[in-house]
């Protein structure tokens, strides 16, 4: 049978975060994800935990998200985020609380639909020890995370914090000078985070963001390189026109195909899967996935994200399961670039919380490059027969890259115009 045609489970991954006191400032970013295939949970409780069914949960979290994120930040514009990312920020800060920031923690975990931390680190450890390993060298996607935090020096650590990010979270840990060089270490923070995504991903902190009176930065970023299964043929990339909410159109690149694809027509939307070449990884099963969400109606964006961020279950109850022939058939190239303060993610109360985030995508006829910067800032105050369809994404569109064994959504965005 057709991976694509088994049953896909669900994913995301939780969060949480810690201490909120109300005069002070807290700059928060987030740990990594990576290396941590040979970790041990040790803790009782965490043996205990469904994972399956906590990265279930995820996914309409990612949803809800998006929901929130795109209408507050990019309702007129390109744009891309990874939930992926959010996700280790809130779920490192929520190892680190303590009873002072209890609001903070009971708030993220219900956004985050969590019954606990402990839930939270055993989806991070799933994450970290089976979505984001590298498969670069046996065939599969190139991806690479790292993770660090930097903590006012003048504070004290408890032993077991400092181990909690080094060991389980794999995070570089440093103590560090705010408040007399606070402008330094922001300016560091942002070289750091630039240094590991290769260069793309440049000053994430904006002035001012870090202070005299920050105490913690949590940092991580993530670079994802994934090769098409079935790549393009480069000499049949032809410009057509793309069709903008304005009424107007520009002309832009569209790849194309003859060959059979995994796409499915619901009521007002059409979804695409395009597979990514997996790799000859025996150790781990894992599957990365391209979707694209067209609506049918040129100008009815609007309405399926509503949809989609609405609708429990929705990732994985709209999973083309079998292929089938094509009619017309065209993807535009488009890279982009995303940066923005998600601190609509938390208006609901009345507590400081800036979050940052910036993300690069690029997709051509060989497949995706993407790389994520992610910083918080926190201050204390199968078919029987065949069919043809169409899916032509001559007009806006969502998107998302995910794993679709687990469900976990690296990331998330839309498309209004792919020239811009």
């Amino acid at each position: 049978m057709d991976p694509k045609e088994k049953k896909q489970k669900l994913d995301t991954s939780g969060i949480a975060s810690p201490s909120l006191s109300k005069n002070k400032d807290l700059v928060i970013s987030s740990p990594s994800l990576s290396n941590n295939k040979d970790l041990v949970i040790s803790s009782p409780s965490l043996s205990k935990i469904d994972v399956d069914e906590a990265m279930k949960k995820q996914n309409d979290v990612t949803m809800l998200l998006a929901g929130k994120v795109i209408p507050a930040i990019a309702k007129n514009s390109n744009f891309v985020f990874s939930p992926v990312t959010i996700n280790a920020v809130l779920t490192m800060v929520a190892a680190s609380c303590d009873e002072e920031s209890e609001e903070l923690r009971s708030f993220i975990l219900s956004f985050l639909r969590s019954s606990s931390t402990d839930e939270l680190n055993a989806v991070f450890h799933k994450v970290a020890s089976v979505v984001l390993v590298d498969g670069s060298e046996k065939g599969g996607p190139k991806i690479a995370v790292i993770n660090g935090v930097w903590m006012e020096k003048s504070l004290s650590i408890s032993p077991l914090l400092k181990d909690l990010f080094e060991n389980f979270f794999k995070a570089a840990f440093e103590q560090v000078d705010f408040r007399s060089k606070a402008e330094v270490v922001r300016m560091e923070v942002n070289s750091w985070g630039s240094r590991h995504t290769n260069g793309p991903i440049k000053d994430l902190l904006p002035d001012g963001s870090v202070t005299s009176q920050t105490e913690w930065v949590y940092g991580n970023a993530l670079y994802f390189k994934g090769a098409w299964e079935t790549k393009f043929n480069k000499s049949m990339t032809k410009s057509k026109p793309f069709y903008l909410l304005n009424g107007t159109s520009v002309s832009v690149p569209f790849m194309t195909s003859s060959v059979k694809q995994y796409i499915e027509a619901y009521n007002g939307f059409k979804v695409l899967s395009l597979s990514y070449k997996q790799g000859l990884d025996v150790d781990i099963y894992r599957e990365f996935s391209m979707y694209f969400y067209l609506p049918d109606k040129k100008d009815g964006l609007d309405h399926l994200l509503k949809t989609m961020a609405s609708t429990p279950g929705f990732l994985d109850s709209h999973i083309p399961k079998g292929k089938v022939e094509v009619g017309k058939f065209r993807i535009p190239k488009f890279k982009i670039e995303s940066g923005f303060e998600a601190s609509s993610f938390f208006s609901d109360i009345e507590l400081d919380v800036s979050m940052y985030q910036k993300v690069l995508i690029e997709i051509d006829e060989e497949g995706t490059e993407a790389f994520t910067f992610a910083a918080a800032q926190r201050k204390y105050f199968g078919c029987g027969f065949v069919r043809t369809l169409d899916f032509v994404a001559d007009h806006p569109f969502v998107f998302l890259i995910r794993e679709d064994q687990t469900g976990t959504v690296l990331f998330a965005g839309q498309i209004l115009d792919p020239s811009a």
